[in-house]
């Protein structure tokens, strides 16, 4: 019951976009494939309980040659110094496996994900497929317009790597991406909210009981009324 109302209370928050450049415009693209993984970094926000991952949208331009096995995974970050990388992968999203037209593309969590407070994660791209034989094209915008909301940002710029675990740095630019997500609010509030919740519903369960007792409706010396 507490379960089921604290996901009651995420949702009741609403889904926000967090951060978003689909709407500018393309200058270019990033080959994904299995020699050629991309990633960009973001950072989320103040929120104290963190955020639930609703989706993320890719904006795709046309493939080019014949690519297989499209993948889109989140990692969290893994630091060096001086700076960060990707880390280890915390899940892959599922979505299209094989977005050759050019377009936008959600992609899911398969469960609930919880991205914790003012935290760096990266979105991770692969293919089956090297580039020499064909690739999925990540769209590049030419400014740093992602519109953020919420104290989220981005790390303005784009990762490569040729396996997956050896991250070069970083290269300026802008991947063309957008991040919907629900804030979790504060255990406390929560809480709270699941508490009066779950009274609500013993207090609804008790009055149906009693009417069920007493014959849904009595008569009080002519005058009808449901008994409570």
């Amino acid at each position: 019951m507490f379960g089921l109302m604290a996901s009651q209370v995420i949702q009741a928050q609403g889904t926000m976009t967090y951060l978003s450049n689909l709407g500018q415009s393309s200058t270019g693209s990033l080959a994904a494939g299995s020699d050629s993984w991309l990633a960009a970094g973001f950072q989320t926000g103040t929120n104290n309980g963190g955020y639930v991952l609703n989706s993320i949208q890719l904006a795709m331009n046309a493939a080019s040659g014949n690519p297989t096995g499209f993948k889109v995974m989140l990692y969290a970050d893994g630091v060096i110094a001086g700076g960060v990388i990707p880390g280890n992968s915390l899940g892959t999203l599922s979505g299209s496996l094989d977005p050759v037209a050019s377009g936008t593309y959600t992609f899911t969590p398969a469960a609930n994900l919880t991205l914790s407070r003012f935290t760096p994660y990266f979105i991770v791209l692969t293919a089956v497929t090297a580039i020499s034989d064909g690739a999925y094209n990540w769209r590049l915008a030419g400014v740093n317009a992602y519109n953020p909301s919420g104290g989220w940002g981005t790390l303005a710029a784009y990762w490569t790597s040729s396996n997956g675990s050896s991250w070069p740095g970083p290269t300026p630019g802008y991947p063309q991406f957008a991040i919907n997500a629900a804030a979790v609010p504060e255990p406390g509030v929560s809480s709270l909210l699941a508490l009066g919740g779950c009274f609500f519903v013993w207090r609804w369960r008790k009055t149906k009981a009693v009417n069920a007792t007493f014959g849904g409706e009595r008569d009080f010396g002519g005058r009808t009324g449901n008994w409570k």
